[in-house]
């Protein structure tokens, strides 16, 4: 039986997990890896037995592709589609809330954190700082776990330089990734918390102030650290726009490449929360970077001015 120390025991074998916005192509790659065991990409302990469509009418990444998506899920992983979130809470143990619009992670985190599910919160956590800041204390009125994150934090390039011994202090970071824009997801919010993620993986905690410069096809974030080290963000939006950091340490100047983008690794963090009720990241750390991005964005309206992170 899985014991939860945030409520009551779940006596099954299988977590019985359910997903709130059908809009992304991560819900039908997470669920592949819950319910297809025969998959290589198979990670067990639970299965998407339930889902809410939601979709964003105005979004066109979302409006295109939800019923596709919602299909899929049906027919291919037999989900059970429901007509709204508080049935879906009927029917789980927990929730992966995954709408690719960030602007109504808020409404739909609602219903959930009052039912006290634990949950799993795709990027952006919100579209603002100000929303991702009133999910954490509606989770934490609830005392319900969560976590939010990008899966480019759980990288193995990313994870076996962190685990490396003898590697030194991380003195500095230069991140980099796609940032394809959209308006009702301001700046670095819609696509660039990929790379906000991996340089906050790198560098930890404890940045002060930002500055952001950017045109048609480049921002260039740079945050300041409370102890004096520099990270710095380069969304792409021409060229080749791959995932990697240059990290500048103690010992030695390492590149590190993102060759293969999986979700395997995320969807093991997320099972495993589920099991615990632990999140592998601290929520404090989860809101930093929700403020990084609230700051560049200010300081790209300020011409590039130093903006400090809102608390």
């Amino acid at each position: 039986a899985l014991a939860c120390s945030f409520g009551a025991g779940l006596e099954a074998a299988e977590l019985r997990i359910g997903i709130i916005g059908l809009d992304t192509s991560h819900v039908v790659a997470f669920t592949k890896s819950l319910n297809d065991a025969s998959s290589p990409d198979h990670v067990p302990g639970g299965r998407v037995v339930a889902a809410f469509k939601g979709g964003s009418p105005d979004v066109p990444a979302s409006a295109t592709r939800v019923d596709k998506f919602t299909a899929e899920l049906e027919s291919t992983y037999g989900v059970r589609i429901v007509a709204t979130i508080a049935e879906l809470c009927d029917l789980v143990d927990a929730v992966l809330l995954e709408s690719v619009d960030g602007r109504v992670h808020l409404e739909q985190a609602r219903e959930v954190l009052r039912r006290r599910k634990p949950l799993f919160i795709d990027k952006p956590m919100a579209a603002s700082f100000a929303d991702a800041k009133a999910i954490a204390r509606l989770a934490e009125e609830s005392g319900t776990p969560w976590f939010s994150s990008s899966s480019l934090r759980f990288a193995p390039a990313y994870q076996q330089f962190l685990a490396g011994a003898g590697r030194g202090a991380v003195l500095g970071v230069e991140a980099h990734g796609p940032a394809s824009l959209e308006p009702t997801n301001p700046g670095l919010f819609w696509y660039g918390i990929h790379a906000v993620e991996t340089l906050f993986t790198l560098m930890g905690p404890g940045c002060v102030s930002v500055s952001m410069t950017s045109n048609a096809d480049y921002d260039l974030a740079v945050g300041v650290w409370n102890d004096g080290r520099i990270g710095t963000v380069k969304g792409l939006r021409k060229g080749h726009q791959a995932y990697g950091a240059l990290v500048y340490g103690e010992k030695s100047v390492t590149y590190l490449p993102v060759t293969d983008v999986s979700y395997v690794p995320l969807v093991r963090q997320i099972v495993t929360f589920f099991e615990t009720g632990r999140p592998p990241i601290p929520p404090a750390e989860t809101l930093e970077i929700m403020a990084f991005m609230d700051a560049a964005e200010r300081s790209r309206l300020k011409g590039g001015a130093r903006e400090e992170l809102p608390r």
